[in-house]
């Protein structure tokens, strides 16, 4: 109502104008954008903010980023969009993600951000529109601290299946009195932690299984949860921690105790260097080993689960803005340093700067050697409620590690895969 009456008021005033015989005013100046993020990423937070002032500072138009809590991005998102100052930039995990959030996603086609990307496989098209670009390109694996490790009598050569991995991680438990370290750290099943294993770590089975029995939509057999039991057991029974306090421990857990040297491996990925920085010279990043393929030949997990998306209910000024402020991240100089360098992405357009990231390196130096990456195949799980039906299970197996426990985590990651397709898509 105020703007119709100021542009009523406008127009009485050019009117009057006129008929005194003034010239007309000037067109008005177009309506200015602004940009409000939601990020996924709570270990990038700091640096998002700097690059979002950094804009600001440069161009003028205000940047807000909100960073939603780990493990609580899709509840926030949620919460975000019903109000009328909404996110003009949020993301979406890959095509079940997509499934959820379409109808708020303006088409990419066309812009410059979309024109810089390396290519369509880093997009998510669907019906010839382009709903999301990936941003980031990520890996992980077994993270390793090869100082301890060599004081435990390895090296990472001695490690190049799951049954080496079973042995030296066994090898080390029997001997953490002498040692003063355990193998691995504690596998935390809290919001902040719990994701590197109903998520991550599922990835294996499910992937293996695609590539020996296909993708069915809607269906997975649990080809290979046998072996995601062993690793999952060699996980909670060679840790810093008895298995029943896991529903407790944090991510922050994890992380404190491989930098204060009580824990040889770490499964997590490239975007944990900047929380082990003070030990970085000592750690290396090893395959995820679950028994299965062709294991001498297999590198780290290799992927993104991370697309940006414009809202498509936002004003065309603000979208205009976060379209510009996309591609200025990804073409100029503040903003690729702040990508590449100080977040340390490999980002997946054409101007991208080599990341000083040292477990980067080490992924793409594994795939010069001729090492086959494993997919990120989790983007295609049906549901958070899917992952935490798992998550909840292993939890419950760890502190009683009965036959009947693990049923109940066949059961959900099998019966509840199910159930929660057919109620995404019914």
């Amino acid at each position: 109502m105020k703007k119709l009456l100021a542009l009523l008021l406008a127009g009485a005033m050019a009117l009057s104008m006129v008929a005194c015989g003034g010239s007309e005013p000037a067109a008005p100046e177009a309506e200015t954008g602004s940009v409000y993020y939601l990020n996924f990423k709570p270990e990038q937070d700091a640096q998002w903010q700097a690059l979002a002032e950094a804009y600001t500072t440069e161009t003028g138009v205000p940047v807000t980023v909100v960073t939603a809590a780990s493990g609580e991005y899709e509840t926030t998102l949620m919460a975000e969009m019903s109000k009328d100052e909404a996110p003009t930039l949020f993301q979406v995990n890959g095509p079940v993600g997509l499934a959820n959030w379409k109808d708020y996603c303006y088409d990419f086609a066309g812009s410059d951000v979309y024109n810089e990307l390396s290519g369509d496989s880093f997009a998510l098209i669907e019906d010839g529109k382009v709903y999301g670009i990936a941003y980031v390109v990520e890996t992980y694996g077994i993270i390793a601290n090869t100082k301890l490790l060599e004081a435990a009598g390895y090296t990472t050569a001695d490690i190049a299946s799951f049954a080496d991995l079973k042995a030296v991680a066994e090898d080390i438990t029997a001997r953490s009195a002498e040692l003063g370290f355990a193998a691995f750290s504690s596998a935390g099943m809290d919001g902040s932690s719990d994701w590197r294993f109903k998520t991550h770590l599922a990835n294996l089975p499910l992937t293996f299984e695609y590539q020996t029995e296909g993708i069915t939509p809607g269906t997975v057999k649990g080809t290979y949860l046998d072996n995601y039991r062993a690793i999952w057991d060699l996980y909670i029974n060679n840790s810093t921690c008895d298995p029943a306090e896991l529903s407790a421990k944090t991510g922050n857990d994890a992380v404190t105790e491989m930098v204060e040297g009580k824990a040889v491996f770490y499964q997590n990925g490239t975007w944990a260097a900047g929380d082990l920085a003070a030990i970085i010279d000592d750690l290396t990043m090893i395959p995820l080993y679950i028994g299965v393929g062709d294991e001498a030949n297999q590198g780290l997990c290799t992927g993104s689960e991370n697309y940006w998306c414009v809202n498509s209910q936002a004003s065309q000024a603000d979208i205009d803005a976060t379209l510009a402020f996309l591609n200025w991240c990804v073409t100029s100089e503040t903003g690729l340093n702040g990508m590449c360098k100080e977040m340390g992405f490999v980002i997946p357009f054409a101007k991208a700067l080599e990341a000083d990231n040292k477990f980067v390196q080490e992924a793409n130096a594994m795939i010069a050697a001729g090492k086959t990456p494993v997919g990120w195949n989790f983007p295609t799980m049906p549901s958070e409620e899917w992952k935490n039906m798992v998550g909840s299970a292993l939890t419950a197996y760890a502190a009683d590690q009965t036959d009947d426990n693990w049923a109940a985590v066949v059961k959900n990651f099998v019966d509840g895969w199910a159930a929660e397709y057919a109620l995404a898509n019914g």
